[in-house]
């Protein structure tokens, strides 16, 4: 166990930190075999057109370097959420509103600042909750509310991770109607950790989910290199249409369709536990916050349209060799665009690229968080890497998720409840 571990012993998230951080004193729980409902399948061919994976949104200005040394970052309380909340999405249909869920199944409304008094939805009874288990994710679809689906992601009665849609009440704007239920997609956990369980969808309209390598200590499945599991991967479906058997077809372009022995739903690949993740609103790349082993946090960027791209573990945590520790083969890997080891922290939690208006002279800032020393950072989204991260600001340990609202200004969420606004200034 680390020693940033170590000193928050006794605070009432320890299960949290000791099931991401801790790996490396060894499994947290017996392994069962590994299991899933996906088998390998050939490629769908979806009923409509596909937008390219390299569709995004063209910059309205020609970005200016980033003077990151003036930053200063700040979290300003803004509302308070029962649960744990760990995960944001905010519909783009005007109305300001995040949607935030929280670890216990429990799915809240923010608007305007007041958290509204019943849950958006609740899906208590059918998760395992504690440690990494619980309600992990959440995002509105695209189209939200034309097309009236929100999409969680969680761990069931069995601990496996379920991605599942529910459709707004067509009675009530702020409630999911719990019978609308779709179950698109399980994915078997060996482990009690690592699973993983951000949700976001792409510029191309499609889903794209992260699982982590399934648990225990280094990854003793071989997950992070295999391409017969879905674990240790990003995934990207089509879940506006349903193909042979399943309730999502596979995007054109997938990289891995013509690979029988590999799953078509993998996008990118040699992730650890890529605990939280987002997509640039303006270029279309996807960072990744990817929680490390027991020396290094990383953060990786795949470039709008890099499919099949492999991070590296568990060949390698962070740059470095992991298994074996010294001449490791780097060939054909794509190397963390940023990194810190553990004497600063013990759990990356990534953020988002800030887009929004009001702070002007950060757009294009890349933010992001430790959970265990409470340390934030920052790095030009620009860059190429490798890069040094830039300490922007500092706050108290159990952040668990960054967030946009509809005009991309940024939120945190503390595991204690807070919800904050985050507050970029001059210094």
């Amino acid at each position: 166990m680390t020693p940033a571990t170590k000193r928050f012993l006794g605070v009432r998230t320890m299960a949290l930190v000791a099931l991401f951080a801790a790996a490396a004193c060894g499994p947290t729980a017996s392994p069962t075999p590994s299991r899933g409902t996906q088998s390998p399948s050939p490629p769908a061919t979806p009923s409509r057109p596909v937008a390219s994976p390299t569709t995004a949104l063209s910059p309205t200005s020609t970005p200016t370097p980033l003077d990151l040394a003036r930053l200063a970052v700040t979290l300003q309380p803004f509302a308070t959420v029962p649960g744990g909340p760990l995960a944001f999405t905010a519909p783009a249909d005007g109305s300001g509103r995040l949607f935030v869920a929280a670890q216990d199944g429990t799915v809240w409304v923010i608007d305007d600042g007041r958290r509204l008094a019943a849950p958006l939805l609740d899906v208590s009874s059918l998760i395992t909750t504690g440690g990494e288990r619980g309600l992990l994710g959440i995002a509105v679809h695209p189209r939200f509310p034309q097309d009236p689906r929100v999409f969680v992601d969680y761990t069931n009665r069995s601990g496996d991770s379920v991605i599942a849609s529910y459709r707004l009440d067509p009675a009530d704007a702020n409630r999911l109607d719990p019978s609308s239920r779709v179950q698109l997609l399980v994915v078997g956990q060996p482990y009690a950790n690592h699973n993983g369980g951000a949700l976001a969808f792409g510029p191309d309209g499609d889903l794209y989910i992260s699982l982590g390598d399934g648990g225990g200590g280094g990854d003793p499945q071989g997950n992070g290199q295999r391409l017969d599991t879905t674990l240790a991967k990003i995934l990207r479906i089509d879940v506006d249409h349903a193909s042979n058997g399943r309730a999502y077809a596979i995007p054109a372009g997938n990289p891995f369709t013509g690979d029988p022995l590999a799953h078509p739903e993998i996008w990118l690949y040699g992730l650890r536990n890529p605990w939280r993740m987002s997509f640039d609103r303006e270029t279309g790349d996807l960072w990744i916050g990817d929680v490390g082993q027991g020396a290094w946090e990383e953060v990786d960027v795949a470039r709008a349209g890099k499919a099949g791209l492999d991070f590296g573990w568990n060949r390698m945590e962070g740059a470095h060799c992991y298994s074996p520790r010294e001449g490791c083969d780097q060939s054909g890997l794509t190397m963390p665009v940023t990194e810190y080891g553990h004497p600063e922290g013990c759990v990356v939690i990534g953020g988002p690229v800030y887009r929004g208006t009001v702070y002007p002279a950060f757009r294009g800032a890349y933010l992001f968080a430790d959970y265990c020393s409470g340390q934030l950072y920052a790095i030009d989204a620009a860059t190429n890497g490798p890069t040094p991260p830039v300490k922007v600001g500092t706050t108290g340990e159990g952040l668990a998720a960054f967030g946009e609202d509809e005009t991309g200004e940024v939120y945190a969420a503390n595991l204690d409840g807070t919800i904050s606004k985050v507050i970029l200034s001059s210094r």
